[in-house]
């Protein structure tokens, strides 16, 4: 969490996580389907793709950070 007294340059605030936004898509789909509004039902399924993508993004950078520390490993015993 950032401190309290940091500022953000988006109006819309801090940046929310993958859980966050696919929770929020999954409210958003219901409202929308529970009122007939296809445009909220609509958007709840765009929010919770992007948490999805979030999530695969995360889990990609994560490997790739994985992969470059064991080629340093692999490097440095060699050397």
């Amino acid at each position: 969490m950032p401190p309290a007294d940091h500022t953000y340059d988006d109006p819309r605030g801090p940046p929310m996580g993958e859980e966050t936004d696919k929770a929020k898509g999954r409210i958003k789909q219901a409202a929308g389907a529970l009122t007939g509004d296809d445009e909220t039902r609509r958007e709840g399924e765009r929010e919770e793709r992007k948490g999805q993508l979030k999530g695969t993004l995360d889990d990609a950078v994560d490997r790739a950070e994985d992969a470059l520390e064991s080629m340093k490993d692999k490097v440095s015993r060699k050397a």
